[in-house]
């Protein structure tokens, strides 16, 4: 399993989520709601646990 850390705008985090929910091989677990960045309102962090998916 994997867990990262996104970081980025509202609309590509939820673009690049999107994105690895349609991957054949990944497997997403979980993924948190975004949480504000320090010192700005333009960036937020997600993070998300992932699974290679056995084929």
């Amino acid at each position: 399993m994997l867990k990262i850390r996104m970081q980025g705008t509202k609309k590509d985090l939820y673009w690049f989520r999107r994105l690895l929910e349609r991957q054949g091989d990944v497997d997403v677990k979980s993924v948190s709601e975004p949480f504000a960045n320090k010192g700005t309102n333009k960036y937020f962090r997600v993070y998300a646990e992932v699974e290679r998916t056995e084929k």
